[in-house]
C-alpha cells in the first residue's frame, strides 16, 4: 500500500487529486484526506486547491524535494524488502566440476552469503556431459560447463583456461621449456574423465595422436597425486594446478589446448529469483578477470 507521501507526490505529478485516485485505484474523498493528514502533520498547507487543478503553495514547494526523497527511499525499501523476501528460504542448486567446486565457487558463495545470508546452496558434482543434462531437465538451476561439450542450453562465457603438461620430478622432458602434445602422447598418460567430450582427447585427435592412456580419472587432484608417484603424465587446467606445483614439473604445451568454461542455464527468464542474482553475481564478479 502507497503511504502518504507517495499520495501527495502522485497528485502533485498529475496536478489533479481525481486523477491521482483513479491511478491509484482509491476514492477522491481518500486521497484528498491522506493529503490533509499530511499538511497536518507537518504544520503547513502543501497544496493549493483550485478549479482548474492544483498546485503547491511556497511553502509545499520548499517541502516537496524533501517529501519526494522520502517517497524514493520508500519504494527502494520495498524493493529492498522484495529481493530479500526472494532469497529467503531458497536453495540454489548447482551443477559443477571439481576445479569449478575447489578454486571458484567457495569465495564466490562466502561473498553471496554476505549480503543475503539466508540463501543456500547444493552443488552436484558431475561432468560436462551430466551437467548439461541436469541443466536442460531443471535439475539443477544452472551450471558450469565447457562451451564446446554443452548444447540446447543458453550460456555466458566465463573465461578461458588453458591445459599444462604435468610431469613428475626427474622427468626427462622437464629438461623442455614446452613440451609437444607427440612427446606427451608417447609417455604413459592419466587423462582427466570429463565425460563425452575430452578437451585432451580432442587435442591429441586434431594433431592425428593416439596417447598411451594407462589411468582414466575422475578428480583433477588425484591426478596430480598420481603424477607425484611417478605413474605417468598428464594433461591439466591451469587453474587447477596453481597452488598445487609441489612435488610436480609443470610445462606449457606448444599446441595449447584449452577450453571455454561458461555459466550455462536451460532459460533465464524462468530461473528461480535467488538463482539468477547469485549467476548475475558470478557473472559480475567474474568479468574481466579470464
Amino acid at each position: 500500500m502507497i503511504s502518504r507521501y507517495g499520495v501527495f507526490c502522485k497528485v502533485v505529478e498529475l496536478s489533479s487529486f481525481t486523477k491521482a485516485a483513479e491511478l491509484l485505484g482509491y476514492s477522491q474523498s481518500s486521497v484528498s484526506q491522506t493529503v490533509r493528514v499530511l499538511e497536518q502533520e507537518i504544520g503547513v498547507t502543501l497544496i493549493e486547491r483550485r478549479k482548474d487543478g492544483v498546485r503547491l503553495t511556497p511553502d509545499g514547494a520548499q517541502y516537496y524535494p524533501y517529501l519526494l526523497a522520502i517517497h524514493t527511499a520508500e519504494k527502494a525499501l520495498v524493493e529492498k524488502q522484495g529481493e530479500m523476501a526472494g532469497l529467503k528460504n531458497s536453495t540454489i542448486t548447482i551443477g559443477t566440476f571439481t576445479s569449478i567446486s575447489r578454486t571458484l565457487l567457495p569465495s564466490l558463495m562466502n561473498s553471496f552469503q554476505q549480503r543475503y545470508p539466508a540463501a543456500t546452496f547444493v552443488l552436484r558434482q558431475g561432468d560436462y556431459t551430466s551437467i548439461g543434462k541436469w541443466i536442460r531437465e531443471g535439475s539443477v538451476d544452472f551450471g558450469f560447463v565447457n562451451q564446446d561439450a554443452v548444447d540446447g542450453v543458453e550460456l555466458s562465457v566465463l573465461y578461458e583456461d588453458e591445459m599444462m603438461a604435468v610431469l613428475p620430478p626427474g622427468h626427462p622432458l622437464v629438461k623442455q621449456r614446452a613440451i609437444s602434445l607427440g612427446e606427451l602422447a608417447a609417455e604413459p598418460f592419466i587423462l582427466l574423465d570429463e565425460g563425452e567430450y575430452s578437451v585432451p582427447l580432442a587435442a591429441f585427435a586434431r594433431q592425428r595422436l593416439t596417447p598411451r592412456v594407462k589411468y582414466k580419472v575422475y578428480d583433477d587432484y588425484t591426478i596430480l597425486a598420481m603424477v607425484r608417484q611417478g605413474l605417468g603424465v598428464s594433461l591439466v587446467y591451469q587453474r587447477v594446478v596453481e597452488g598445487f606445483e609441489q612435488g610436480l614439473e609443470i610445462r606449457p604445451v606448444r599446441e595449447t589446448p584449452k577450453r571455454i568454461v561458461a555459466l550455462a542455464w536451460k532459460n533465464r527468464k524462468t530461473m528461480p529469483y535467488a538463482a539468477r542474482q547469485f549467476a548475475d553475481f558470478i557473472l559480475r564478479r567474474t568479468a574481466g578477470n579470464g
